[in-house]
């Protein structure tokens, strides 16, 4: 995957289960327009994982506008906004790009005992450090930022980039998934994600506003979210291509292919068995009114 960091969209022949958007489609008419304008939105976005200095760049100008936009950094003269946290080995660094336009970035640290390093221990070692001790595995994601015009445009915005978190909390079979936010982002974690609030706000390095730390069993509540949300879902193909290491050969990547497109079989026979189960059930209701509550959550 390295040099080739451009796009890391699932395959067109998307199966109808478990991370397809065909089955995102098909749930419209029942979710109504909100589950609509969230697979409408997947079908023309490509997640691409930034593993050149240009991509990086850009993720880091696009985090600076937003910062300083909303007021979390005073301006400086790169006109770029990264820190330490950036180069650590257990860092993931996406940007989500809409017809080929990057429209949204998000930082994600994977971190276990043998991994401890991530921004949110810094400023919240009281809760996190017990839980490393513990042998817990831990995804923190930071640094969701938007491009401006694009998120006014694409109201689905933090729901399509917050996706990657779950996929990488499921990936890497964590214990928490974090939330380290302002106190008037709580809401929309609470409501979507069910997070709750471990620490009062404080002081985030870097950042002028104060940071509140919210976390989730995601073994425990992963499965609730995805059905009253079905776009959260992802196929192993699409999570082994985000975030399967970078093949060392040619060999080995001839290898991974294979095993793909294994996976992606196997994915199809469980999906199908699974429509065959939800055409039994009765449609949700969808818990939120249309884009409630939905503002581009930068968060830390």
């Amino acid at each position: 995957m390295g040099p080739v960091a451009a796009s890391r969209r699932s395959p067109s022949v998307e199966p109808r289960g478990e991370g397809s958007r065909t089955e995102g489609s098909r749930t419209e008419g029942s979710y109504g327009s909100f589950s609509e304008s969230v697979a409408k939105l997947l079908d023309r976005i490509d997640y691409r994982r930034a593993d050149t200095p240009d991509a990086r760049e850009a993720i880091f100008r696009l985090r600076y506008e937003a910062y300083v936009r909303d007021g979390t950094i005073t301006p400086n003269a790169t006109g770029t906004f990264r820190d330490f946290y950036d180069d650590t080995d257990n860092v993931h660094l996406f940007g989500l790009y809409v017809d080929g336009e990057l429209a949204s970035a998000i930082r994600i640290h994977v971190a276990s005992r043998e991994h401890p390093y991530f921004p949110t221990l810094d400023v919240f070692p009281e809760y996190l450090r017990p839980q490393l001790d513990a042998g817990k595995i831990i995804v923190d994601p930071t640094r969701f930022v938007a491009d401006e015009r694009l998120s006014r445009i694409h109201r689905a915005l933090p729901y399509a980039t917050l996706r990657l978190c779950g996929m990488c909390a499921r990936y890497f079979k964590a214990d928490e998934l974090l939330a380290a936010v302002r106190v008037e982002h709580q809401a929309f974690y609470r409501r979507i994600f069910q997070h709750r609030m471990v620490c009062a706000p404080r002081p985030y390095p870097l950042l002028a506003k104060p940071i509140s730390l919210m976390t989730i069993d995601y073994p425990a509540v992963a499965e609730d979210v995805h059905r009253r949300y079905p776009f959260f879902r992802s196929t192993l193909f699409e999570r082994r291509m985000l975030f399967e290491p970078v093949p060392a050969d040619v060999s080995r990547d001839n290898r991974l292919r294979r095993d793909l497109n294994q996976d992606l079989n196997q994915d199809l026979n469980r999906a199908r068995h699974h429509d065959q189960r939800r055409s039994q059930d009765r449609p949700l209701p969808d818990p939120l009114s249309p884009f409630a509550e939905l503002e581009i959550a930068c968060g830390a």
